[in-house]
Formats: C-alpha cells, structure tokens, sequence
C-alpha cells in the first residue's frame, strides 16, 4: 500500500500516479486584505503556513496542528471553504501534489522561530513573484485577487 511506504520513512513515497500529495496551507490576510502572509524557512526560501495532510485528518486540525507546530500560532478563525486550489510536480521527486488554501485568523503573530519559519512578512502578489520561494507562492500570486476577500 502507498501508505505503508510513506509511514516506513521511504526517501520516495510510493504514491500512484492517479494520487495527490494533499498539502492544506493558511491564507492569512493583513487588515487591507490586499497582502498575504508568507514564511520563511530556514533553507532562505518563502511558502505559505501549513503542510502536509495526515492520514484521515481534516482540514480544520490540520492547519491548527501545522501552525501550533510550524509556529506556535494559534487559529481563531478557519473559513469552511478552500479559497484556491492549486496542483503542481514537485521537480526533485516528480510527485503530485496538491495545494487548498483556506482563509485564516490568528490570534497574533508571535511566532516561535522552528526550521520551517524564521521569519514572517505580508506581501502583494506582485512582491510575492519577487522573492526566492517554492512554486506555490509564485502559482498563488498568479491567482490571488484581493476582491475576492
């Protein structure tokens, strides 16, 4: 089973082609809803909070688990509608993978430094395109319209 060969800590996830990598990431709005939140990671390059989908999780425990765990910020507010949903290959592994995107609310933005973010910025879409991130960042800024929000 793909399961089995992702829980055993294979380098390459045994994931069939007609499968996604599900990856729920928070959409976090300054008080002008025309910027969104972007992270850094430890790496030097930029991506959104949030991560990778456990096994029968739902989106809501999710993006609470991935932003205590990631940040050590906490959700007041999770929307119960994807905002966007964006999929893209993954160039070193060729893998699938699926990003949702759901508008969040933190409590307040005092994050605990992990690997995974060492520093936080609001940033326009047009700002977004500028920076060293992964795909993903760089697909939402295509996509993202502040009138929408």
């Amino acid at each position: 089973c793909c399961r089995e060969a992702v829980c055993l800590g294979k380098i390459k996830p045994m994931i069939p082609n007609c499968f996604y990598r599900i990856s729920i990431k928070a959409l976090i709005l300054d008080e002008t809803r025309a910027k969104f939140l972007v992270i850094q990671e430890k790496n030097g390059k930029w991506e959104f909070p949030g991560g990778g989908l456990d096994w029968g999780e739902n989106y809501d425990n999710g993006l609470r688990r991935e932003l205590h765990e990631e940040m050590g910020l906490e959700a007041t507010y999770i929307a119960t509608q994807p905002s966007y949903f964006i999929t893209q290959q993954k160039q070193e592994n060729d893998i699938w993978f699926a990003n949702i995107f759901f508008e969040v609310c933190v409590k307040n933005l005092d994050f605990t430094p992990s690997e995974e973010c060492v520093a936080l910025q609001f940033v326009t879409a047009e700002e977004a395109l500028k920076l060293p991130a992964f795909p993903n960042v760089h697909a939402l800024a295509l996509l993202f319209d502040p009138k929408n929000h």
